[in-house]
Parts: C-alpha cells; structure tokens; sequence
C-alpha cells in the first residue's frame, strides 16, 4: 500500500478535487480515497500490474453501481457493449469542473457526451460508425412528447411501393410499410436537408426500436436490440418458438419510447444539454486522425476502445444502417483477432489522444476482459500508453458481483461474465 501511494503521489497529490477553485485546500489524494472507499460495504482490495520501478497499482471494489443513483432516463438507448452512465459521472465528477471539456474518441451509444453535458461540461466525441452521431446528437437537444406526437401525426403513413420479403421476417405487413415510410420521409428530409431536429429525434428513436425482444420494438421476438440477426437465423427462431411477427404501431411505439426517455429529464437537464449542444463537437471519422480538435484542449477523455474479436459492430448494425441508408460494408470500423494488431493502432490513437489532450490531464479507458478472462486487456493498454508517452496513474477494477481479488482477475465469476468494468487511469506528463 505504501508503495502504491508513492507512485501516485509523485504523479498528481491532488487529483481528487471536485472544484478547481478550492484546489488550494486540503484534499484527500486518489489513492486515499480508492483504497478507503466503503460506500457499498466492501472493502478495497488493493494489489498492482507488473513489479518494481513499473508497478501500476490496482483497486478493486464495487465504486459505482446501478442502485447508487438513478442515471437520467435519457440514456435508455441500446448499444452493444456499452458501459452504465455512472462511469463517466464518476471520472467526471473528480477529474474535471464545470464548463471543461470531456471528449469520447470512440463514443458508442454517447453515453459519455451525454453525462457530461448533464454535468455542464462541454462535449466532444468521435465514432467512425455514423450510427454514433444518429444516436447522440439528438438527446443532446430534446423535443417535448408533444412535438414528437405532432410531427408523427403529419407524417403520411402510407407505404404503396413493394416490400422486402426477407424483412417480413422481423416484421408484420403493416408495421413494415410504417417503418419504410418513416424511412422514405427521413431520408427524403436528408437528401432536401431539411431534416428538423424532431425529426432526428424521431430517427434516434425508430433506429433504436427496430429490433428487439419485447412488445416494446416494432419486431417479433429476437435477440436484445443491440444485434440484428440475419433474415434466416431469425427465421429459425420464428420457428422454433412458432411466432409470427405481430401488429405494431410504429407511431405509439415512438411516442412511448419518448415517453421513457425524456421520463427524468427536468428544465435545468435540458437547460445544460441545451448549453453543451450549442458547441459540441461530433466527428464521425476514425479517432486516430482528429484535426477538427485543437492541441491541448481536452480536459478529460472518457472512453472504451474496441475490444479483440468479441464484438462485430456492422453485423449487429446491419438492420440500422439499412434505416437511416447507410451502407455498412463501407464502414471501417476496427476489428482485431490478434493483441498485436490491437496494440499497433491503439498506440496511434494514443498519440493523437495526448495531442489534443492538456497537459496534466487524464484518460479513463475502459477495457474488457475477453476470450474467456485468459487476456486482460490491461496488459496491453498500458505499453502502448508508455509508447505514447503517457503515465499510467492506476487500474480500477469496478466489480458489482465482488469477492476477492482473484475473481476480478479472471477466476471463477468472470467466466461467465459479471457486471465488471476495468479503467485505466493515464495521465499526460505536465511537461513535454
């Protein structure tokens, strides 16, 4: 223990503080505060990556967890492989104040944009997956449920032109033709430009209910609405459940999904999200080349990287991307079978991670666990952070099935797979 706060305290004594006009103030440090935390009652267990001179310390507890506070309703979009919004908060809430900027370079579902601009923080995310920016972009400027419920009830619902066979599959006739005039009136909208911003809230909405496995979706029964089966696997699954896909009304659905969404969303949310959206910056362009975000202007980078073979994001999003008339194939989102391959482009991602990053500051990157607990990625995220120079400050382990030590590091409850995030803290040298 003594060891592990030498190493932090020569790196940033007070990296805790909530306020950076009482940074003058006794503060208790990071690692103070990781190793004593008991909020859920469970102690911290406290160990270290590697050995010597190069030994990164490592906490492990349950730090957040989804009874600790209710994350804003806004964030109920599915997204393969996405983490809770009480990550970011977490990082956020210690590591930055108000009006700094947090930037997500692989901004998914944009759980992290969306947290810190309910925090006053100004955003910025990247995801060559332009799904990414259809998904954020609306949430940071929210319609009321009665915009939403006027504009649906202008639209013309009426769908004369042939329908795809193969999507009879997922859908009833008529909820189909609903969804492709839905579809033919946004895509007529783009190409006019002339697309409102209920509108996009409108395909934020739709894109997130074509698929999934409840009365909720506009489709019969399939996997959870972060995947997309392929026409003939999910009509085996039609079959083996003996299912026909039943009526949906794609207007109600989308008016109860805004519903939900905007459930917990008061004046001051929409006041900051309103605030955050009028600067925000949203790239749709790969993270490792981002001349549209200046040098040493990012406050905190929150984010979690493409994992190893675990998920395909254009197979899963095929469905989607036909929506919104995106071609997935000519997507090139990131795919890795071998940790080398990871590494090489992690470490440009790296570079260009430390360029816009300011000096002194930090990145929280969560990593998975994968191929059966046998590879922490962990292993792999902090050489190709010392490539680019970056000081890896501590690993958190965020357990909320915790035991012991040994069970985070890949034994037992990890196989299966349990409610666990793992977040490497890097800072960038204050010095060049």
């Amino acid at each position: 223990m003594r060891a592990a706060r030498n190493i932090l305290a020569e790196q940033q004594p007070l990296l805790f503080v909530k306020n950076r006009a009482k940074r003058h103030r006794s503060r208790a440090s990071l690692l103070d505060e990781l190793a004593a935390f008991r909020q859920f009652r469970t102690r911290t267990e406290v160990t270290s990556l590697g050995e010597g001179e190069d030994a990164v310390p490592v906490f492990v507890n349950e730090f957040w967890t989804s009874k600790q506070r209710a994350a804003s309703s806004l964030h109920e979009i599915s997204y393969r492989a996405c983490f809770k919004p009480q990550l970011p908060r977490f990082f956020i809430e210690r590591l930055t104040a108000a009006n700094d900027m947090v930037y997500d370079p692989f901004l998914g579902r944009g759980t992290t944009m969306i947290e810190a601009a309910l925090l006053g923080r100004r955003v910025a995310g990247c995801d060559i997956n332009p799904l990414s920016s259809i998904l954020t972009a609306p949430r940071l400027h929210p319609p009321t449920v009665r915009d939403v419920r006027a504009r649906l009830a202008n639209l013309d619902w009426n769908y004369e032109d042939e329908l795809n066979e193969e999507l009879l599959t997922f859908y009833h006739p008529d909820t189909l033709r609903e969804i492709c005039a839905l579809r033919s009136h946004l895509l007529l909208r783009d190409a006019d430009h002339t697309a409102s911003e209920v509108d996009d809230w409108i395909r934020m909405v739709a894109t997130n209910r074509l698929t999934g496995h409840s009365a909720g979706f506009f489709s019969v029964y399939t996997l959870p609405p972060n995947q997309a089966l392929t026409p003939k696997r999910q009509q085996k699954i039609n079959e083996i459940r003996k299912q026909v896909p039943p009526r949906r009304g794609v207007p109600d659905l989308i008016i109860r999904k805004t519903e939900s969404l905007l459930q917990t969303v008061s004046e001051f949310d929409r006041s900051r999200l309103s605030e955050a959206a009028s600067n925000a910056l949203l790239l749709a362009r790969s993270s490792d080349r981002t001349p549209e975000i200046k040098d040493n202007s990012v406050d905190l980078i929150v984010t979690s990287p493409p994992f190893l073979d675990v998920v395909d994001y254009a197979a899963d999003n095929w469905l989607r991307c036909w929506f919104n008339g995106i071609e997935e194939n000519n997507i090139d989102i990131w795919t890795f079978r071998k940790p080398s391959e990871w590494v090489r482009v992690m470490e440009r991602v790296f570079v260009e991670l430390r360029r816009v990053l300011k000096r002194g500051a930090y990145i929280a990157f969560e990593v998975g666990e994968v191929r059966r607990g046998k590879l922490r990625m962990e292993e792999l995220v902090v050489p190709a952070a010392k490539a680019a120079k970056f000081i890896p400050v501590l690993v958190l382990i965020n357990s909320q099935v915790f035991t012991k030590t040994s069970n985070c590091w890949g034994v037992t409850n990890q196989i299966a797979g349990t409610n666990t995030n793992r977040v490497i803290l890097l800072q960038k040298p204050r010095t060049q």
